[in-house]
């Protein structure tokens, strides 16, 4: 018989936490034991929502959980796990005696790692722990770097946007620019990520050639700007970006003030004099292309130019000038 462990201030300081998540007694006693021998600290549920409660309380480093259980099913707790920023890490082995396609692609869909099936072999599980607590491992390791110098970079889960990661600094970036709770990608940037995904397909991790730079989006909230960059892709349609931000206050200030332009105006020459044409400048913005084209008209008026190049080696060198740039 085991016992479980409902106190969850054990020490976390040498082993890795294991939570077992089954509503057969039997299943277990026959995990628990086996982990116990091989030197795991061991947690387990018998059901969905205490399933939850426990990974969101004792943050474990691997979930087995069965897939087929009453009430909340294995596929509806991972499906919840992922949606939680506090517990959208985690690796998530299902143990099933399901075995038709269907079943697995639903297990992966839900955000699973791996699966095992049943009736559990115990050696075999006892190696896919392993495998992916290692992986596991090397991926906090390289995240708590991150945060810990201070990096604006975080990890979308894409179709639906999840954010499976981020760092202190970019959860600030996108609380400023996007309002965001912390949960979800703002929507321009998950529809990015999407077409990226879907030219991704059939490559091994990259998408672009080594020659050329990553590919990047830049979303414009004002005069601030924030632009993310592709630097991996970390699993199955997840992405890890690296943010950062611009302010184009001093630059806008300086074609403001030297042509009289309006604030909208502005913000439409500066993307002129880098290189984007009125359908770029429309989804930076929020605007159509017409409008964009409207914008311009009056910027030729006040520049006293009549092309996108003339207007643009105009700004530039006014921006030169007045020390805005």
């Amino acid at each position: 018989m085991i016992t479980m462990n409902h106190d969850l201030g054990f020490d976390r300081s040498s082993t890795d936490l294991i939570l077992i998540v089954d509503d057969v007694p039997d299943n277990l006693a026959v995990l628990h034991d086996a982990l116990d021998e091989s030197g795991y600290t061991v947690l387990v549920a018998t059901d969905g929502p205490s399933a939850l409660s426990r990974a969101a309380q004792a943050q474990p480093d691997l979930i087995l959980l069965d897939a087929v259980m009453p009430g909340m099913d294995g596929f509806e707790v991972a499906r919840r796990l992922k949606a939680e920023p506090a517990t959208a890490t985690m690796p998530i082995v299902f143990m099933t005696g399901l075995t038709d396609t269907e079943h697995v692609l639903a297990a992966f869909a839900a955000g699973g790692t791996d699966y095992v099936n049943k009736p559990i072999r115990v050696r075999e599980v006892l190696a896919r722990i392993a495998t992916h607590l290692h992986s596991a491992r090397a991926q906090r390791q390289a995240r708590n770097a991150l945060d810990a110098f201070g990096h604006a970079t975080l990890v979308v889960q894409v179709p639906d946007g999840r954010l499976l990661w981020q760092t202190a600094l970019a959860r600030q970036l996108l609380e400023t620019h996007f309002a965001s709770d912390g949960r979800l990608a703002p929507p321009a940037l998950i529809a990015w990520l999407q077409r990226l995904t879907m030219a991704s397909m059939g490559s091994t991790g990259s998408v672009w050639p080594s020659s050329s730079p990553p590919p990047s989006l830049t979303l414009s909230a004002g005069c601030r700007r924030l632009r993310f960059t592709v630097h991996e892709a970390t699993g199955e349609d997840q992405w890890l970006l690296v943010l950062r931000e611009d302010d184009d206050s001093a630059t806008l200030d300086a074609l403001i003030q030297a042509f009289k332009l309006t604030p909208r105006e502005a913000e439409v020459l500066a993307w002129v004099t880098r290189g984007k044409t009125n359908r770029d400048i429309g989804d930076i913005l929020g605007s159509s292309p017409a409008t964009v084209k409207k914008h311009l008209e009056h910027v030729y008026e006040k520049l006293g130019v009549e092309t996108r190049n003339a207007a643009a080696a105009v700004a530039l060198a006014s921006v030169r000038q007045l020390g805005g740039g």
